[in-house]
C-alpha cells in the first residue's frame, strides 16, 4: 500500500514542475523560423513571377505562329480560288483542249484544239480581266502584298539549287558572242572566194542564251551557224519526213548553177555545168558536190568535220588565243570545243543550219534521235524559242523571276523521264499568257502553284502541244513560214498516249516530283 502512495506522489511531481528549455534558445530558434520562411515565402513568390512571364511568352508566340499560318493558308486559298477557273481556260486555249479532254475521257486527241478564232479572242479578254482584277485586289491589301513576299522569300531562301546566277551566264554568251565574231571575220575572209559553204554571224540558241540553265555546272554555250550557198551553187530543202507527224526531217539537196555570165567570167571562175571536166580538175578547186556532200546532198558528219579542221587552223590567229588553250571535243553533228585559261572554262557547241525562206526557222545539224542519217537536217525551232525569251526579257521587271522558276523545276526534273525540253515548253506557254509583271517575289508561290497544276493537267491529259508550231499568239517579231503557221501544234506527249506502260510511269514520277516540290516549300533548311 506505501509503494502504491508512493508512486502516486512521486507521478505528481512530475506532471506538475517540468523542466523547460531556457529562454535564450527558445528566442533565436524563433528568429531563425521566421527568416527562414520569410526568405521561402520570397523564393516562392520570385518563381511563381517567372513562371507566369514564360507562360505569357509562350501563349504570345503560339498566338504569333498561329495567326502567321492562318494568314499564309488564307492567302494560299484565296489565289488558289481566284485564278483556278483563269488557269485552266488558259491551259485549255493553249494546249487546244486537253483539260477537256481529261473530263470527257475523250481519246482522240487528233480533234482537241480546233478552237475557232473568236473563242481565242474571248478566252484571251477574259484572261486579262482577271489578270487586271487581281493586280487591283492586290493593289487594295498593302498587308496581302506584304505577306505574299514574305512568303516568297521564305520559298527563295529554302531552294537549294539557284546558284548559276543569271549574271553569270550573261558574261558567258557575252563572252561567247565576242569569240564567234572574230571567227566571223577570219571566216569570211578564207572563205570569200572558195566553194565551201558561207558562214554568218552565229547566233545564241539553248537555254544559256536564253537566260537559263538546268545544269549548275558545265553550262554549254549553244550557237548556231547559218550557211549559205557557195558561188556557182543552190541550196533546196526537201522534206524527208512527210510521213511522221511528231517530227520534220529535212535533205538539203545541193545543185550546180550556171555561171556563165560577163560578171563571173570576170572573177576567172569556170563553170561547172558547161566546162570540161579536165579544164575544171586542173584550173579550179572542186565543187561542194564533191567535198561535203553525199549523192548531191550536204552530209552533216562532213560538215561538221571539215569546220572543226578550219576552226583549227585559225584559233592561233585570234587574240583569244594568247592566254587561253583550246581543246576540240569528239562529236558527228557539230562542232564541239572549250576554251581553258586555267581557272575559267567556256564550252561552246556549233551547230549548222540552213534557214527556211526568210523566217526564225532552220533545219540544222542537231539530232532529234539516237541514229540519224549523216544527211538528215532536223527542223529546228530554238532561233524562234530565243527570240521568244528575248521579247519576255525586254518587258520583264528588273526584279522578276520568271528564269528562276523554270531553273527550279527543270534543275527538279533531272533523273525523271521528262526532259528539260518538256518543262521549258510548259513554262512558255504559261508565260505567253501571264503577264511578266506578274512573276515578281510576291507572285512566287503562286506562279510555282500554275506551273505544277499545268504540269499535271498536261500529264493527265497525255497531251502537250508544241510551243511554236502552230501558235497564232506568238510576238510579232517571230516569223515563221506559212505551213508552221497553219499546220496543227504536235503532241510532245504522243508517247503517252500511245504506250500505257510510259503514261503510268509519268504519272508515278510526277506524284514523286509533286512530294519533292512540296518538300521544298514546306521544310526548313
Amino acid at each position: 500500500m506505501n509503494s502504491i502512495i508512493w508512486l502516486f506522489v512521486l507521478l505528481k511531481s512530475l506532471v506538475q514542475y517540468p523542466q523547460f528549455v531556457g529562454d535564450d534558445w527558445d528566442e533565436v530558434t524563433r528568429l531563425h523560423m521566421e527568416v527562414r520562411a520569410k526568405q521561402l515565402k520570397c523564393e516562392r513568390i520570385r518563381l511563381e513571377q517567372e513562371v507566369e512571364q514564360l507562360i505569357l511568352k509562350q501563349v504570345q508566340c503560339l498566338q504569333l505562329i498561329a495567326g502567321t499560318v492562318l494568314l499564309i493558308l488564307l492567302l494560299v486559298l484565296w489565289l488558289m480560288g481566284c485564278k483556278r477557273s483563269q488557269r485552266r481556260e488558259v491551259y485549255e486555249e493553249e494546249n487546244n483542249g486537253a483539260n477537256e479532254e481529261v473530263r470527257n475521257g475523250d481519246e482522240n486527241e487528233a480533234d482537241v484544239g480546233n478552237a475557232e478564232d473568236n473563242d481565242d479572242a474571248n478566252r484571251e479578254e477574259d484572261s486579262n480581266e482577271a489578270a487586271n482584277a487581281e493586280n487591283n485586289d492586290l493593289a487594295v491589301s498593302e498587308g496581302g502584298n506584304d505577306l505574299a513576299d514574305y512568303v516568297g522569300r521564305m520559298i527563295m531562301e529554302r531552294i537549294q539549287c539557284m546558284r548559276t546566277r543569271v549574271q553569270d551566264l550573261q558574261q558567258g554568251c557575252e563572252w561567247t558572242r565576242n569569240l564567234m565574231h572574230h571567227f566571223a571575220l577570219y571566216f569570211g575572209q578564207i572563205l570569200s572566194n572558195s566553194f565551201y559553204p558561207g558562214v554568218q554571224q552565229a547566233i545564241g540558241v539553248g537555254s544559256a542564251f536564253e537566260g537559263w540553265s538546268p545544269h549548275e555546272q558545265g553550262v554549254v554555250y549553244q550557237v548556231l551557224i547559218p550557211m549559205t550557198p557557195p558561188r556557182g551553187h543552190s541550196f533546196h530543202l526537201e522534206l524527208d519526213s512527210a510521213e511522221q507527224r511528231h517530227r520534220r526531217n529535212f535533205r538539203v539537196r545541193v545543185q550546180l548553177e550556171c555561171t556563165c555570165t560577163k560578171e563571173q567570167q570576170a572573177e576567172n571562175m569556170l563553170c561547172f555545168l558547161h566546162h570540161p571536166e579536165e579544164e575544171l580538175r586542173s584550173n579550179q578547186d572542186p565543187s561542194l558536190l564533191d567535198t561535203l556532200c553525199t549523192d548531191s546532198y550536204l552530209d552533216v558528219h562532213k560538215t561538221a568535220r571539215w569546220f572543226s579542221q578550219l576552226l583549227r587552223a585559225i584559233w592561233p590567229a585570234l587574240p583569244q588565243s594568247h592566254n587561253r588553250d583550246l581543246t576540240l571535243l569528239p562529236s558527228r553533228r557539230s562542232c564541239q570545243f572549250k576554251v581553258t585559261n586555267g581557272s575559267e572554262t567556256f564550252r561552246i557547241e556549233i551547230f549548222f543550219g540552213v534557214q527556211r525562206e526568210d523566217s526564225d526557222i532552220f533545219v540544222s545539224s542537231q539530232s532529234t534521235e539516237a541514229h540519224t542519217q549523216s544527211t538528215t537536217w532536223p527542223e529546228t525551232y530554238a532561233v524562234a524559242e530565243a527570240k521568244f525569251f528575248k521579247h519576255v526579257a525586254e518587258q520583264a521587271p528588273p526584279d522578276s523571276l520568271h528564269l528562276k522558276c523554270l531553273q527550279l523545276f527543270t534543275r527538279l526534273l533531272l533523273g525523271f523521264s521528262f526532259s528539260p525540253y518538256i518543262m521549258k515548253t510548259i513554262f512558255m506557254h504559261l508565260l505567253n499568257v501571264v503577264p511578266v509583271s506578274q512573276w515578281r517575289r510576291r507572285d512566287l508561290l503562286h506562279r510555282l502553284l500554275d506551273i505544277g497544276e499545268s504540269m499535271s493537267l498536261c500529264v493527265l491529259a497525255k497531251r502537250l502541244n508544241h510551243f511554236i508550231v502552230g501558235n497564232h499568239r506568238l510576238p510579232q517579231d517571230i516569223h515563221l513560214p506559212l505551213d508552221i503557221q497553219t499546220t496543227q501544234p504536235y503532241n510532245l506527249f504522243h508517247h503517252l498516249a500511245e504506250e500505257p506502260a510510259a503514261h503510268t510511269q509519268a504519272m508515278y514520277e510526277y506524284r514523286l516530283l509533286r512530294k519533292w516540290f512540296k518538300r521544298i516549300l514546306c521544310t526548313e533548311r
